[in-house]
């Protein structure tokens, strides 16, 4: 006659293995589950990250054209160097009194544009650009005329 103790041990270990196996297998079910929920969250997520770039360059192009149309509207960009106005004024054979006048500024203001202490207004910036298109005669009849 078997070892009725070893037998009712046996039979034990191998229902405990059984409910084991179902238990794990069910966690291994909703593991890997999880897994291929997370994968295609991730995927979404790229897929998203890729959109909203794409979106900040149309945007970032948008804005950079409508800056131009703006642009456009308000005329040319007029650039202002100090070296270069002292340059002209010279070369015209002007004093700083006479480009002021010229202008409809202050020789003060000619010298500080100049030493670069101050920068000209959008006006005056039109002002110099028109007197920069002058020649010398053109502008000693200017000024005589006044």
């Amino acid at each position: 006659m078997p070892n009725f103790a070893k037998l009712l041990k046996d039979e034990i270990s191998r229902v405990a293995r059984k409910e084991q196996r179902t238990e794990t297998t069910a966690l291994k079910k909703s593991s890997a589950n999880y897994r291929s929920e997370i994968a295609a969250l991730k995927r979404r997520l790229a897929a998203l990250e890729a959109q909203i770039k794409k979106l900040a360059k149309t945007t970032a192009r948008s804005a950079g054209t409508a800056a131009k149309a703006s642009e456009d509207e308000e005329g040319p960009r007029l650039r202002f160097s100090a070296d270069r106005l002292r340059t002209r004024r010279e070369r015209l054979g002007l004093s700083a009194a006479e480009m002021g006048k010229l202008v409809g500024v202050s020789s003060q203001t000619i010298y500080n544009w100049e030493t670069g202490k101050a920068r000209p207004r959008a006006a005056q910036l039109t002002a110099l650009a028109a007197a920069r298109k002058l020649g010398k005669r053109e502008v000693t009849a200017k000024l005589g005329g006044e």
